[in-house]
């Protein structure tokens, strides 16, 4: 139930950034109640891979987040990936949605997202203000390692 299409793909070709925000709509949208998109959110943060230790230190924790954030980005092959923790299951589950919708991507291509979805799939409204703000925090995270990663391309 936790995993989503887009890591159910077979093929080797990514989505693009509007592509995987449109499955990960559809994903909330079949499921029934937000007991359940709780649970599937919870879900998206269980499977995060092991956040490596090395790397659990002040200069990749997301300031502006009420739980402790982590999120490590990884330049390969002109592309950002990035690993992230949290140390609360919530905002774990956010955070591997936003790894899950941006991992993998250019920074050009990072720059071009934006948070709009959230309304879309009614989390906005159904998160406390202090987790919508966190969850702000860490997509400016992602964006900021982007135009930093897109500023060193171009020199």
């Amino acid at each position: 139930m936790y995993t989503t299409r887009m890591s159910q793909s077979t093929t080797s070709e990514t989505p693009s950034l509007q592509e995987a925000v449109a499955s990960l709509t559809s994903d909330f949208a079949l499921l029934e109640n937000w007991n359940d998109r709780y649970e599937h959110i919870i879900g998206l943060g269980r499977e995060l891979p092991p956040y490596p230790e090395e790397h659990r230190e002040e200069a990749y924790e997301v300031q502006g987040c009420q739980s402790r954030v982590w999120l490590y980005p990884e330049w390969r092959n002109g592309k950002l990936y990035f690993h992230a923790d949290s140390d609360a299951v919530i905002t774990k589950g956010l955070v591997a949605m936003l790894v899950q919708l941006y991992s993998g991507r250019t920074p050009e291509e990072m720059m071009t997202g934006s948070l709009d979805f959230l309304k879309e799939i009614g989390l906005t409204s159904h998160l406390t203000p202090s987790r919508v703000n966190g969850l702000q925090a860490m997509f400016m995270k992602i964006q900021q390692y982007a135009a930093q990663h897109q500023q060193g391309e171009t020199s």
